[in-house]
């Protein structure tokens, strides 16, 4: 998953990449045990936060809005400075801000409590619901994976972005979009009373994930 998603990555994000994983691995092993699968995480997904930088999380669930941490103490307690202190703060707030829920573990409890962190996991994930009783497992699979994509893509996404997500033409992928656009799973950015030419996830979307 990790050479995967480096093939993908760019800029900045490539950038974290390749630097030390050795928290991020010890947390997908975690999570691994608690979903099963660790096929639609992303790691060092970006945002911009409330000041304006570049932020990222370890590991983000799309789909649930989740961010799981692993969090180093020489890192993250030991030598952290004030200013990163303050940075950490403004960067866990942003998250907030934009609607995401936000799941830290320590590099201890990962090596010394895997169970109790599963457990976690688990405790965490019952709060928001079994997915299949929600009306999310209704949407035919197309809308689906149009959802989790642009809840992982941050900016508005576009009918050419749907077609790669898809591998799918353009009619078919407009016809799933304005069925979207429809069920107000996703509304329109732009463009004219016609045609559109972006989309972004709606707030009921976002909520029902």
């Amino acid at each position: 998953m990790l050479d995967r998603q480096k093939r993908e990555a760019t800029g900045m994000r490539r950038e974290m990449l390749e630097k030390d994983m050795t928290g991020t691995k010890k947390l997908c092993e975690i999570l691994w045990q608690a979903f099963g699968t660790i096929d639609e995480f992303v790691l060092e997904q970006e945002w911009v936060s409330e000041m304006g930088v570049k932020i990222y999380a370890d590991v983000y669930h799309p789909v649930l809005r989740i961010i799981f941490e692993a969090l180093g103490y020489v890192v993250h307690a030991e030598k952290i400075t004030r200013q990163r202190h303050s940075f950490e703060q403004m960067r866990i707030r942003s998250f907030m801000k934009l609607g995401l829920k936000f799941m830290p573990f320590s590099w201890d409890e990962l090596d010394q409590k895997p169970e109790l962190c599963v457990r976690s996991i688990y405790e965490f994930l019952g709060r928001y619901g079994n997915p299949t009783s929600n009306g999310w497992m209704d949407l035919p699979v197309n809308e689906r994976e149009i959802i989790r994509c642009a809840a992982a893509h941050v900016r508005p996404f576009s009918l050419s972005d749907v077609c790669g997500w898809l591998h799918m033409t353009p009619p078919p992928a407009r016809r799933t979009l304005r069925s979207l656009v429809g069920k107000e799973w996703i509304e329109p950015v732009g463009g004219g009373p016609q045609r559109a030419y972006q989309f972004r996830v709606t707030e009921t979307a976002i909520k029902l994930l």
